[in-house]
């Protein structure tokens, strides 16, 4: 007879073998079908897009699979895009400016519900209860008030530095309670990463470095575009203009760093993601701890689905924001991630934390390419079917590109022919003041006028006639953008008192700024 003990060690010697045998099959699985798979689809979306070149990486339970680029760095160039080619990561730069705060609410230095104002005493908003009350989490979970994007003309391209893009916000006007609703706020950023010099005396760029790039070895990321003439290996910026795909400028963005300025690749990300499916955990040793990380991946601000979404991804029931990241689940996971917008660049971050997944993808254009990307990636590993992502994203941008076309009629249609202005052409001109913006100056030269928005440089625009007080402008160094308009509103004594300019465009809101005649 055998010893019972003996009996049971063999079931528990099996029982390990048996689950050796599983993770051993498991670690060395290669994924070869599925990259292949991949490998192909980026390859042909990326040419069915006309986007230059992307880059994209994946990793798997701790692992890169995959870190392959395509393309080319810029249009009309042989130099071809690599996993260590750099591309402006843009948004997904919160994340890391999260993560840097909650190192410091781990060091018991902050907390998530500290008020703003006890760290930068200086804040204002539209009102003092909100003044008073604004936490830090309120300023990472977009839950300001302010609409989506307000105040962005504060930064982009302009020579204000951090703390007066935020000091300037205070005029914004919000179009929610506080609190009531996600409206995605950049400056709201800014505020947060101003928060770390304040406690730690490291700038937010020195901060990052230390304790993201450097541990990582992300040796090919970097916190501004000032950085990029040490770097060979860089993509261009481009965007559609004129039915030609063309290089855009870089546009620095220190002003704005802790809400967008990071540059790096594809290579680089992929070490950034594996901490954070570690859980803030990176060889050992304990960058922000696990209790952050779930704090920074759990629900703050509800976004809600919306029933063309609930009709096309049936199994999103959620959306949500947290700390740096967007969270949603799709065909039962739940997926961290968050988008990047720079102008003539997108790039998306996603983790599938409970399957020990997570991606990168930069590409160089303005373009929804990588949103087609990121739901076959998905469905690839999730097992979720074989839709046709990329085809269904062109036909919305084609149905996109009719409803931008009839519009564009329509306002030709509603102008009204052979009108001239009220004014003598230099009786527009001068100095138009926005308390919040600052000085917009008219100026009249060879029979044109021009409007120069001093604060940024770059913003100059001639205007030609368009009907009665209303003129065309457009801003040529800013190609992305499409035609507005400038009206001049006249006062009671028949002057130029006003000035109203509206370029529609889902980025910026040019009517928050309101100037007034001031010379």
């Amino acid at each position: 007879m055998k010893n019972k003990y003996a009996v049971k060690a063999g079931y528990l010697m099996l029982a390990i073998l048996l689950l050796n045998g599983f993770s051993a099959t498991a670690q060395s699985k290669n994924y070869k079908k599925e990259l292949s798979e991949l490998n192909k689809y980026y390859d042909q979306a990326l040419h069915d897009w006309e986007v230059p070149g992307m880059a994209v990486a994946i990793v798997k339970d701790d692992q890169v699979i995959f870190a392959e680029g395509f393309g080319l760095r810029e249009i009309g160039s042989s130099e071809a895009v690599d996993e260590q080619t750099m591309f402006p990561i843009a948004s997904n730069t919160k994340a890391f400016t999260a993560a840097a705060l909650a190192i410091l609410v781990d060091q018991g230095k902050i907390d998530w519900d500290d008020k703003v104002i006890e760290y930068l005493p200086w804040f204002r908003m539209y009102n003092p209860y909100v003044t008073a009350n604004m936490t830090i989490r309120d300023l990472l979970s977009h839950r300001s008030g302010l609409a989506t994007f307000s105040g962005d003309l504060l930064w982009y391209g302009t020579t204000y530095n951090r703390q007066e893009v935020v000091e300037r916000a205070r005029y914004l006007e919000p179009v929610y309670g506080f609190r009531q609703s996600f409206g995605y706020s950049n400056i709201m950023y800014v505020a947060a990463g101003l928060i770390i010099p304040a406690v730690s005396g490291q700038s937010w760029d020195d901060f990052v470095e230390a304790n993201f790039l450097e541990p990582l070895q992300m040796n090919r990321s970097i916190t501004s575009t000032n950085e990029l003439s040490n770097f060979d290996n860089v993509a261009s910026p481009h965007t559609d203009f004129n039915d030609e795909v063309i290089v855009v400028d870089y546009l620095n963005w220190d002003n704005v760093a802790p809400a967008g300025a990071i540059i790096s690749s594809v290579s680089d990300v992929a070490q950034w993601l594996k901490l954070q499916l570690n859980r803030g955990i990176w060889d050992g040793d304990t960058i922000f701890s696990p209790q952050q990380s779930h704090e920074m991946w759990s629900q703050q601000t509800v976004q809600g689905v919306s029933g063309w979404s609930e009709k096309n991804w049936p199994s999103t029931t959620f959306k949500s924001y947290g700390l740096g990241w967007g969270l949603s689940n799709y065909l039962g996971h739940k997926i961290v991630g968050h988008s990047g917008g720079y102008d003539g660049m997108i790039s998306y971050t996603c983790m599938v934390p409970d399957e020990n997944l997570a991606f990168v993808i930069l590409t160089n254009k303005n373009s929804s390419l990588y949103y087609s990307l990121i739901y076959k990636t998905l469905d690839v590993f999730l097992d979720g079917g074989e839709k046709d992502w990329s085809a269904f994203m062109l036909d919305l941008k084609d149905k996109g590109a009719a409803r931008d076309s009839a519009a564009k009629e329509e306002k030709i249609k509603i102008r009204v022919k052979d009108t001239k202005p009220s004014l003598d052409l230099n009786e527009y001109t001068g100095i138009y003041t926005s308390e919040m913006f600052g000085d917009a100056e008219v100026t009249f030269y060879q029979g044109e006028l021009s409007v120069q928005m001093l604060p940024a440089p770059k913003f100059v625009g001639k205007l030609s006639h368009w009907h009665f007080d209303t003129f065309e402008i457009i801003f040529t160094e800013f190609p992305s953008l499409p035609p507005g308009f400038c009206t001049f509103v006249l006062d009671q004594e028949g002057k130029a008192s006003e000035l109203k300019i509206d370029v529609p465009n889902p980025d910026f809101d040019f009517t928050e700024l309101k100037f007034y005649r001031s010379k």
